[in-house]
């Protein structure tokens, strides 16, 4: 089990004990427990709608609406703006305002 031993795991748990304490650990696991469910259950809807998209051909309406549509273009490099840099030798970004003596 990766490579960890049974004091591993005893040695882990008291760090946990420790540092948690005793009263939020059920809590913890609680909480753990639930999450490990919600993951479960949303993989297996995830499977299952995968498994059923693939079986199944689109409806009618979903083809014609997304045929409907015209093509997304997307933008050209020369017409995007690149962030500036500040030059290597500046202290501070070129959006900040300068320092006043103090």
């Amino acid at each position: 089990m990766f490579g960890l031993e049974p004091w591993h795991i005893v040695l882990l748990l008291a760090v946990v004990l420790v540092v948690f304490g005793p009263k939020r650990l059920p809590e913890i696991g609680k909480n753990l427990g639930e999450s490990i469910r919600e993951f479960r259950k949303a993989t297996t809807e995830f499977g299952d709608s995968v498994k059923a998209g693939a079986t199944e051909p689109a409806p009618p309406a979903a083809q014609a609406q997304a045929a409907s549509q015209p093509p997304q273009t997307v933008a050209s490099a020369s017409t995007a703006t690149a962030p500036v840099m500040p030059s290597a030798g500046s202290g501070t970004p070129p959006s900040a305002p300068p320092a006043s003596p103090a």
